[in-house]
């Protein structure tokens, strides 16, 4: 992989962190080090989101010899904007040059292709995972379980260097579950205080266009919440917890999310704003919204 030269870095990993969004940037997707991993290891259906079926370990036909994407600048155009929402965290560029080496799926006999195509999706749900521990270390609030945080993080490092057949056989789940405790008592510490009175519990509700032009969800938990095409316009969600919240089409023009926390580009990407959208520190403002003024 290649150096990250002249970057900022992290002093709690000393690794590198994104210039545009405070982030590691080991846990952004870097695709000129990948071999085009999600365009042939993940399937995806004729939808909104794409205009025809791909199978899984089928690659994409927009994938070119050199796993670049065809059509890389016109994907919405194109009618891929599912392509566009989705982040490996990292995931592509690790699967390929540290728990492959190098070599590339084409390259080798089918059977390696088949066991990079498994371990990718794995690897991919333990860097979501860092992205959300690493987060939960910057926020002052919880501070009391950054120590529980900070083993929690390096145990899931480890497990990204096991061996591909180690990974293959992994129990992501039970791991993600243990981490969860965490992340739950993270989003307990900072939630309490952020603003004033009862804190909304929207764990999971399903607010698929639903009205809340104005809302003041400041502190919510929103975790696993289901916003499709809700209107968010102007809402406060100063300090909430938005891990996992489907934002796909919501409207978030002249909402404040400062200091929301656990939100994702990906989320974001698939949400609507414009230049009155106020975001936190850890993402940036998608190229498809209207510019900031």
């Amino acid at each position: 992989m290649r150096e990250h030269r002249g970057a900022a870095h992290d002093r709690r990993t000393d690794r590198p962190l994104d210039a545009e969004a405070g982030l590691r940037a080991d846990l952004r997707a870097d695709c000129g080090e990948c071999f085009g991993l999600c365009c042939v290891a993940l399937p995806f259906s004729r939808s909104a989101d794409f205009p025809t079926d791909k199978r899984a370990g089928t690659a994409c036909a927009n994938l070119r010899t050199d796993f670049r994407c065809g059509i890389h600048d016109r994907l919405r155009q194109e009618g891929f904007t599912g392509c566009t929402v989705y982040d490996c965290f990292g995931a592509g560029q690790k699967v390929s040059q540290v728990t492959f080496g190098g070599e590339d799926w084409r390259s080798g006999p089918p059977e390696r292709a088949r066991l990079m195509f498994d371990v990718f999706p794995v690897v991919r749900q333990l860097h979501e995972l860092l992205r959300y521990l690493d987060e939960a270390l910057t926020l002052p609030a919880a501070r009391p379980v950054h120590a529980d945080v900070r083993r929690a993080l390096d145990g899931t490092e480890r497990l990204t260097r096991l061996t591909p057949q180690e990974l293959a056989e992994l129990d992501v789940g039970a791991h993600r579950q243990s981490a969860n405790v965490l992340l739950l008592r993270t989003s307990d510490l900072v939630r309490a205080g952020a603003g004033r009175g009862k804190k909304k519990d929207r764990r999971g509700a399903d607010l698929v266009g639903a009205r809340l032009r104005g809302a003041d969800l400041r502190g919510a938990s929103l975790r696993g919440a289901c916003l499709i095409a809700a209107d968010l316009t102007g809402a406060d969600l100063r300090g909430a917890d938005l891990i996992g919240a489907d934002l796909r089409d919501a409207e978030l023009t002249d909402a404040d999310l400062t200091g929301a926390f656990f939100l994702t580009q990906p989320q974001l990407n698939a949400a609507r704003g414009g230049a009155g959208t106020r975001l936190p520190g850890t993402v940036t403002r998608p190229g498809h919204w209207t510019p900031k003024d």
